[in-house]
């Protein structure tokens, strides 16, 4: 009885052992732990929402660079084409006292509280594809993007040269303008563009404008509403690559050729519109580079050693089209080394 007694007693004192050994290694994994996620940098990113492709692609681009391995947490928000949205998510970021906000704002305007509240919590806020219009620019720390109007400006240069290639330069033409979302810094730059470029040339008009608001079924219904209201056109001018495939659908069903019926103008130029314009669907597609997670992620950094930034960062963007007019460059020499 002895001898099961003294072993019991031994067995006990093991396990008490082992139980501490235990809880004394789980407290020092989870303090490891969070001693490990304290040294990431948090970024909250408040996206537009998955309008397109180029959304897609510009949303994966931040989260392959946002990673744990780079040294950051993201907390990522999809605001579904809504400023409240957005502005509920800044809200959310700024209570979880993240150390940086990203916002690819869907509007220009209306964002002024906001910000404020982001200042006043000391937290730095960059701008992404959009631009916010505010009185105090202090209001945020940088901005990354594409230059939109000049995007609008190339697009319409290339049409001028294409027009003089094919001896249609003193043709009447009609411009079909497919707008993005309205207010949308994209749409405000390349509809300028447009308009500047029209007013230059006498001989184009524009018959049509009204926003497919970024999407394909809403570039399709609007260009199916315009070809019933309008007799002749020339261009379609689509201010972003997916209203250009609905409109494309759109101008199909009506019995045309889009690329030689209607010259069909695009922005963005994702790795399907390469495929396209190699097709002859689409005529030119002017770059907007969707890759912005790494030059943000140079800007973080560069804060991160109290290193002063420049306020507006553009990203290199090109123009393309099937044949090389002008300053285009071919399609098919690009498509293999498209990276969205």
């Amino acid at each position: 009885m002895k001898l099961k007694k003294v072993i019991a007693v031994s067995v006990m004192a093991t396990l008490a052992v082992s139980s501490m050994f235990a809880w004394s290694w789980g407290k020092k994994k989870d303090k490891k732990s969070k001693a490990s996620e304290a040294k990431l940098i948090t970024v909250g990113y408040a996206q537009v929402g998955a309008e397109s492709d180029w959304r897609l692609a510009n949303t994966q681009s931040f989260k392959d660079t946002f990673v744990e391995a780079n040294g950051y947490k993201l907390i990522f928000d999809d605001a579904q084409q809504k400023q409240e949205n957005q502005i509920k998510a800044i809200r959310n970021f700024i209570q979880q006292d993240v150390d940086y906000i990203v916002v690819a704002p869907v509007v220009e305007t209306g964002w002024e509280t906001v910000l404020q509240e982001a200042k006043k919590a000391g937290i730095p806020v960059i701008l992404s594809d959009r631009m916010m219009k505010v009185s105090d620019d202090s209001l945020f720390t940088a901005w990354v993007g594409g230059n939109f109007l000049k995007e609008g400006q190339d697009g319409c240069k290339w049409l001028e040269a294409y027009l003089k290639s094919v001896g249609r330069e003193n043709e009447t033409i009609n411009i079909v303008d497919l707008q993005g979302t309205i207010g949308a810094s994209a749409q405000i730059g390349r509809t300028q563009g447009l308009e500047e470029a029209v007013k230059a040339h006498k001989n184009w008009n524009i018959v049509a404008q009204q926003t497919g608001e970024f999407t394909q079924s809403k570039g399709q219904e609007v260009m199916e509403s315009i070809l019933k209201s309008v007799s002749k056109i020339d261009v379609v001018y689509a201010e972003n690559d997916n209203m250009a495939w609905g409109a494309i659908d759109a101008i199909k069903a009506a019995g045309k050729k889009p690329g030689k019926d209607i010259i069909i103008i695009c922005f963005d130029a994702v790795h399907e519109s390469f495929n396209r314009m190699i097709d002859g669907e689409i005529n030119c597609a002017v770059e907007c580079n969707p890759l912005h997670g790494p030059r943000t992620a140079e800007i973080i950094q560069k804060l991160e050693k109290k290193q002063k930034v420049e306020k507006i960062q553009y990203v290199t963007e090109l123009v393309f089209d099937k044949n090389g007019v002008g300053d285009a460059l071919k399609a098919a020499d690009e498509l293999p080394n498209r990276k969205y």
